[in-house]
């Protein structure tokens, strides 16, 4: 599988994903070009300074992956976050995104993990004006593209499978009602790329992602609120802490002056 060169300037800027519809098989097919994505993710890291081993980094890949195919299946003002907690390694994975405001973003987190009995997929499901939804998946393995087909059987009731193809490219097959069992166990890498040229099927819909984060000093600042009376707790004997993003791991500086100068919205004051 080829990966990304983050100075390549060939690579699109955003990442999309086709909604296609497999007639007679009853199933819905999720894929898509993630090069843009995993550019930008690299470039994020470069920026920040982070360099992660393989054996981590394919799996933050992807989770981004398999979570903006999921996106593509769901309606689109749903955000929706996905957290893994790993026993070994001990790490735990994050990513969010939004077809709305069309981003993904994620990271890992390597240190202060606590560690589970088992290893578990947590997903909170976001829409204007509701509740949050949260569900917890116990999974297996470390592989995500595993994780995505638990998801489905517990949390879609509906069997999903997803798939890793060449040059950066990921698929996602979800059953619909009466779907062909037979045709949907029988997949694999090859038969899924020639979906098109062996099936037929009605393209609905693409949706386009980035990797981005949005976040801002101004955005995290207002959390420690919660310490501007007591600004020593926070500082100790320091100026100056860092801040890092929970989303994507950028850190801010953040002075004892920054600790008044934020009012509730996370604007500063004037």
């Amino acid at each position: 599988m080829k990966h990304s060169d983050p100075t390549s300037e060939a690579v699109a800027e955003f990442s999309n994903i086709e909604s296609i519809f497999i007639r007679e098989r009853n199933c819905l097919l999720l894929r898509g070009d993630f090069s843009p994505i995993f550019t930008d993710y690299y470039l994020h890291l470069m920026d920040i300074g982070v360099r992660h081993p393989e054996s981590l980094d394919s799996p933050m890949k992807d989770l981004l992956a398999v979570l903006g195919l999921h996106l593509c299946a769901r309606p689109w003002a749903e955000t929706i976050a996905w957290t893994a907690n790993l026993r070994a390694p001990r790490v735990n994975y994050f990513a969010t995104g939004s077809s709305t405001n069309e981003y993904l973003v994620g990271r890992l987190f390597t240190k202060d993990i606590r560690e589970p009995d088992r290893n578990f997929l947590y997903s909170q499901t976001t829409t204007p004006g509701s509740q949050a939804r949260l569900s917890t998946i116990e999974v297996e393995t470390t592989d995500p593209l595993r994780w995505i087909s638990h998801y489905y059987d517990q949390s879609e009731q509906r069997p999903g499978r997803a798939f890793r193809l060449p040059d950066d490219q990921y698929a996602l097959v979800a059953a619909q009602p009466d779907y062909d069992e037979e045709w949907f166990s029988s997949l694999t890498e090859e038969t899924v790329l020639k979906i098109s040229e062996q099936e037929q099927i009605k393209h609905l819909e693409s949706r386009r992602f980035q990797f981005r984060c949005g976040c801002s000093l101004e955005r995290i600042a207002p959390t420690l609120r919660a310490w501007k009376d007591k600004p020593e707790e926070l500082f100790g004997e320091k100026e100056v802490i860092h801040l890092e993003c929970p989303r994507c791991s950028k850190s801010y500086c953040f002075s004892r002056n920054d600790l008044g100068n934020h009012d509730e919205k996370g604007d500063s004051k004037s």
